[in-house]
């Protein structure tokens, strides 16, 4: 298990999550599609929110159980609460400072079948 800072793109989000990186994941839902993130699943006790709650916005759609959350200042999309396992986050791995994801595998999953 590793420590990884991360942050939206002006910094005014600031995070750390704890992972073993064993996974990547794609999603090919609507936002998912349109925002690109390569995502890490974590626990929502292995991300800690550093500074910058008060710049954070959500947003949710179709069930409204997903919470995505991005910087309102810079519109950087930074994690969200996951909706089949809403005690995980997803979370924005292009967000973690000198993360390298080459050689993690990554697995596409089918967000857009969800009903």
């Amino acid at each position: 298990m590793q420590t990884v800072a991360g942050s939206c793109h002006c910094g005014a989000v600031r995070f750390a999550i704890v992972s073993d990186f064993a996974e990547l994941t794609t999603c090919d839902c609507s936002i998912c599609r349109r925002r690109n993130a390569l995502m890490v699943k974590v626990p929502e006790t292995a991300l800690r929110l550093l500074a910058g709650g008060a710049a954070l916005s959500s947003y949710r759609f179709h069930t409204h159980t997903a919470l995505h959350y991005f910087c309102k200042v810079c519109g950087i999309y930074t994690f969200h609460r996951k909706r089949v396992t809403p005690d995980h986050f997803g979370v924005n791995v292009h967000c973690l400072e000198g993360f390298d994801a080459a050689g993690i595998p990554v697995r596409a999953t089918q967000g857009a079948q969800m009903a």
